[in-house]
């Protein structure tokens, strides 16, 4: 019975989102407890994986940010490909609408952030935090209000985290590189040939092609790009179809899947969302830098997804999803505003002040679960599918 009741929770589409939210309230009863000083003697403990004195050496929390990480990044990289090449990024009319939406929840947040940190440089450079979207919370969110939001809700909600994902892939990339060594970035040529080699062979194995990618995740780190941008370009090298016809590239996405969702992410909200709430006060959540992140998440990401949505179908471009109407969009709307592992990790690149991180860590938790909240509220209230299908056809035509 106990066996066959976690199996049921593993496979729901709600468990990932769950498992974030207590690996977070973990992470909090650690930083603020008598278990704080061992929390983060831990997360500080260096590793080092060296040869004659040369190599590795990083605190524990940079291991789960940088290595870890990448490896959820590789998922990443895997979905998107597949999406790309056979799935909904295909069809660029179907991308038309969650995209648009998907480039407005990543502009507007971005813009409240601004406005709130105009006056402070080392504040701004934390622009792109409520930019991001976090797929597994907002799928589990919305997973949770059941049969209540219509099935095309969810892909226009996938699309638009995927593709907010890949916009929060480009910022990393573009932004956040630092002391670049050319010198690591020629070398690192040569795994990423060896791949490209094996790829447009339509390798069966890709046991070679991970290993040159954890040659090429040494090297972009050493470089002073950030390593997880490799585990995206070693996911892109993974074959689609093999010489066989067989797909590697849906086999590891697979096998690799519940492996990220039930421990890379969880481990990484545990590292990284211990919130010290010793000595808050009001005036804490009103400070700009919070303050900023919640309302881009809270505000911006409404604005955003909802009013560019709005336009496009109003303008005729392109039509609602099936069965649903505008207050299940504005739901998904909240819903995008839940940033938590992205913006978390966004927050890492952008600052290694202990103080800054936990003013961050403050304003994605808090604009996180006022997103979450009252998306899945807004979801609730708007209507079972059913209820909706009487005016699926008419909306379109309305929207026109």
């Amino acid at each position: 019975m106990l066996v066959r009741a976690f199996d049921k929770f593993f496979s729901s589409d709600s468990a990932g989102g769950i498992l974030l939210i207590l690996s977070a309230v973990a992470a909090m009863i650690a930083a603020n407890s008598v278990l704080a000083p061992y929390y983060d003697g831990a997360l500080n403990a260096y590793l080092s994986i060296t040869i004659n004195g040369s190599g590795l050496e990083k605190p524990l929390i940079l291991w789960i940010n940088d290595g870890l990480m990448a490896i959820f990044f590789f998922l990443i990289g895997l979905e998107l490909k597949r999406e790309l090449l056979e799935g909904k990024l295909k069809n660029p009319r179907d991308v038309l609408l969650p995209g648009a939406a998907a480039v407005g929840g990543m502009v507007v947040p971005a813009l409240v952030f601004v406005f709130f940190n105009w006056g402070d440089p080392a504040a701004l450079g934390g622009w792109a935090i409520p930019a991001a979207t976090d797929i597994a919370f907002a799928l589990g969110i919305l997973a949770l209000v059941g049969t209540r939001a219509p099935a095309s809700l969810k892909v226009f909600l996938l699309t638009l985290a995927i593709l907010d994902d890949m916009g929060a892939i480009l910022i990393i990339a573009i932004f956040y590189t630092a002391n670049l060594d050319v010198s690591y970035l020629f070398m690192a040529l040569l795994p990423l040939a060896g791949m490209i080699w094996m790829n447009m062979r339509g390798a069966h194995r890709v046991a070679p092609i991970l290993l040159l990618g954890v040659v090429l995740w040494v090297l972009v780190l050493k470089s002073g790009v950030h390593a997880t941008l490799a585990g995206v370009v070693t996911a892109f090298l993974i074959p689609l179809r093999d010489v066989w016809g067989k797909s590697p590239l849906h086999s590891l996405e697979h096998g690799l899947h519940p492996y990220v969702l039930f421990f890379i992410v969880p481990v990484f909200a545990f590292a990284n969302a211990g919130v010290v709430l010793s000595g808050l006060s009001l005036s804490d959540f009103l400070a700009p830098l919070p303050l900023g992140i919640a309302l881009g998440l809270i505000v911006g990401k409404q604005l955003g997804v909802f009013g560019i949505t709005w336009l496009v179908v109003k303008s005729g471009i392109a039509s609602l999803p099936h069965g649903a109407n505008w207050m299940h969009i504005y739901g998904v709307s909240c819903l995008a505003g839940i940033g938590f592992t992205m913006s978390l990790f966004i927050g890492g690149l952008s600052f290694a002040d202990a103080e800054l991180m936990n003013q961050v860590r403050l304003g994605v938790l808090s604009g996180s679960l006022v997103s979450a909240i009252v998306g899945f509220t807004v979801l609730y209230l708007a209507g079972s599918t059913e209820e909706n299908e009487v005016n699926s056809d008419a909306e379109p035509v309305a929207a026109q």
